[in-house]
């Protein structure tokens, strides 16, 4: 996810007060910056631990709802193990395809 801790900060707040996902879901925002003689700059990630009832729709929702109130809609990157989700305009296929995804990763990891 591209923006600061702030607005990582916005999110993790965001999906704590959406019942479905705060059932689900434990939350940190994280910070690492780059390593001496490393080019680059500061990143600040959201890592997201979930459990046995969690569900990619009501967290893609969240996350779509939590984007429409932004005053400049950030791209949100989703990674679930090595699956990678981009969310960029929202649109409904878009959040379909993104819920499929997630969708399928979770049962993978389930099957593991």
């Amino acid at each position: 996810m591209e923006p600061g801790s702030g607005e990582l900060r916005s999110l993790q707040g965001w999906l704590h007060s959406d019942p479905e996902v705060r059932r689900s879901v434990v939350s940190d925002v994280r910070s690492s910056a780059p390593r001496p003689g490393e080019m680059g700059t500061a990143l600040d990630v959201l890592e997201l631990v979930t459990g046995n009832g969690w569900s990619a729709a009501s967290f893609v929702l969240a996350l779509v709802a939590w984007r429409q109130t932004r005053p400049q809609r950030p791209r949100v990157e989703i990674r679930r193990g090595d699956t990678v989700v981009v969310l960029t305009d929202c649109s409904p296929e878009e959040i379909e395809r993104a819920t499929r995804v997630l969708d399928a990763a979770a049962d993978e990891d389930r099957a593991t």
